[in-house]
């Protein structure tokens, strides 16, 4: 492993935002250098968003950790991932899930879904469906999921998508209030919200008919 990314995991430890033993040996495995623009890869063991073309960005390494502690994914879940853009994150969260989990990783900007299916090819992992499509409303045609994360910031959390979690299942996405929410679903109409404040994240792209 490149020593600048070791330091870099291990800064995000000491400070608090990496805690998991699961979570952390997934992100040992995937460097950030094979996700970002080969023009940046130099910049890829800092801890900051970088961009990666068409207006969007890999997030902050702090924040990709922060927001996968508060999923909480466990072996075997079903994931349903939104915006997965270069598919760094995706590709931490296929290690979690394991084998008899699956990710359902969506981008909806067709060259960077190619540019993160391409970027997942090269560590030929076996449960993760990445498709360009629009999910801004959620993809039912999965669900029930036991888990849901957004790389885009949302005006609101969308009702349809929190009725696509199982009971039990949690759902962490930003909002263009700046901050996150973690909504867990309780029961089949009772929800439970946290939201940190604290982030800023490119808001999500919709087409004008998704087809979900």
């Amino acid at each position: 492993m490149d020593t600048g990314y070791l330091e870099l995991i291990n800064d995000i430890i000491k400070l608090g935002y990496l805690k998991t033993p699961r979570i952390i040996e997934a992100f040992k495995k995937f460097e950030r250098k094979y996700f970002v623009p080969k023009a940046l890869a130099y910049q890829a063991n800092l801890n900051q968003p970088l961009p990666i073309g068409y207006g969007q960005t890999i997030s902050q390494p702090l924040t990709v950790a922060f927001m996968i502690e508060l999923l909480n994914p466990k072996k075997g879940n079903k994931v349903l991932e939104i915006g997965a853009g270069s598919g760094w994150q995706t590709a931490i969260l296929s290690d979690i899930v394991g084998e008899n989990g699956v990710i359902y990783a969506f981008e909806i900007i067709e060259s960077l879904a190619e540019f993160g299916r391409n970027n997942i090819k090269r560590f030929n992992l076996k449960n993760i469906e990445f498709e360009h499509k629009d999910v801004s409303l959620g993809y039912p045609q999965k669900s029930p999921y036991d888990r849901i994360i957004s790389g885009a910031a949302f005006d609101q959390i969308p009702e349809s998508l929190k009725h696509q979690l199982a009971i039990g299942g949690i759902l962490i996405a930003p909002t263009q209030n700046d901050d996150i929410r973690k909504i867990k679903r309780i029961s089949k109409d009772k929800f439970k919200e946290e939201i940190i404040p604290g982030f800023v994240f490119v808001p999500i792209t919709k087409n004008n008919n998704p087809q979900t």
